[in-house]
């Protein structure tokens, strides 16, 4: 069998500082230096890395990157260094902590009749955005469809969030996640989180699969997981996830309650009580009665128009006409109301935190 291995070259315009260096106050190994008299180039060895360093190569001075679990201890603290010969030495954590962005607060109507561009994203699945802002970078809502079904390219990956949520709305896709049994298929109208860091894979989808994605915050880390294979062949419900437990929620087997708004009902997904109340996702449809105007106090508070149609009234905006397809965002103490509701309206509701209150506006 052929022996390869790779290594990353660097200048040094001081091979022998570089030495005492790599060697003393990183870490690394020395496994080469050439030639004796005068040594030009030294290799060296270290935390999975090859590392060789030329003093007569003509290039810019490179920079070397260092992560651990503590990297507080891999030099005396210090988070940048400089090699004697050029070499800019980062040192961050192996895995940086998930920060949520204070969120913007902003009122915000997105249209599907307004041809938001539709841009190849991730396993060649199409996404359009529904927040174009992200609040500040605190959650990004997106739109996503597989217009040719069969086998989805995808690996066993998985996401360092706060709080991820895919909602199908047509058709139906093939999902495995870590210690939650055999793949299953998600169809329309059910939905899953995904909780902080639980490994999982997208296998098959229908044609013109369509579902939503939230995530919080809107830019965080997917990591490829090449070591474990799924299913597990462990089936554990209960196990929590940075605190969360994933949920597959069935629309068929959900309970339909008075909603928070007059004149709707809604099904709880359980994601509010399997969060630890990190994020609250409702499905409301029209019922009986008036509907009337309202404010809530949740932080981030996304809906999408999964049928029907209605107009939303907002106090000091104009009101806007909605159909399915269309997503808002309602932002804290904003008085609004849904007004001309058709009989078939339904709502996806996403808030966080996940204990909203509602207080009606008379």
């Amino acid at each position: 069998m052929q022996n390869i291995r790779a290594e990353v070259l660097l200048p040094t315009r001081d091979l022998q500082g570089d030495t005492a260096f790599f060697t003393d106050r990183l870490g690394f190994r020395m496994d080469e230096v050439f030639p004796a008299d005068d040594p030009r180039v030294a290799v060296f060895s270290g935390y999975g890395l090859r590392l060789r360093l030329d003093r007569g190569l003509e290039a810019a001075p490179g920079v070397l990157r260092l992560l651990g679990d503590e990297p507080e201890l891999i030099a005396d603290g210090a988070t940048t260094l400089d090699a004697p010969g050029g070499t800019r030495v980062e040192i961050a954590p192996l895995a940086p902590p998930v920060v949520m962005p204070p969120v913007e607060h902003a009122f915000v109507v997105r249209r599907l009749v307004d041809e938001a561009p539709w841009v190849v994203g991730r396993a060649g699945m199409q996404y359009r955005d529904l927040i174009p802002d992200r609040l500040g970078g605190s959650i990004i809502a997106s739109h996503i469809r597989i217009p040719d079904g069969g086998p989805v390219p995808d690996m066993v990956h998985y996401h360092s969030v706060g709080f991820q949520l895919i909602f199908c709305i047509r058709g139906w896709v093939d999902l495995v996640y870590e210690d939650q049994g055999p793949p299953f298929r998600l169809h329309a109208g059910n939905c899953v989180i995904q909780p902080p860091e639980i490994r999982h894979r997208v296998l098959y989808a229908s044609d013109n699969i369509e579902v939503i994605e939230i995530g919080v915050p809107a830019e965080h880390i997917t990591t490829i997981d090449h070591q474990t294979p799924l299913p597990t062949g462990t089936f554990a419900p209960e196990r929590l996830f940075d605190g969360q437990r994933f949920v597959h929620h069935e629309a068929d087997k959900a309970e339909w309650l008075p909603a928070r708004l007059p004149g709707f009902e809604a099904r709880d997904t359980t994601i509010a009580a399997n969060t630890g109340g990190v994020a609250d996702v409702r499905v409301l449809r029209r019922a009986q009665g008036e509907t009337g105007w309202t404010a809530h106090d949740a932080d981030i508070h996304f809906s999408f128009v999964l049928k029907g149609g209605m107009r939303l009234a907002a106090k000091g905006h104009e009101a806007r006409d909605l159909t399915a397809g269309d997503a808002f965002v309602i932002p804290p103490g904003l008085v609004t109301r849904v007004e001309a509701p058709s009989g078939d309206l339904e709502l996806l509701e996403v808030a966080l935190p996940g204990r909203v209150t509602t207080r009606i506006e008379g």
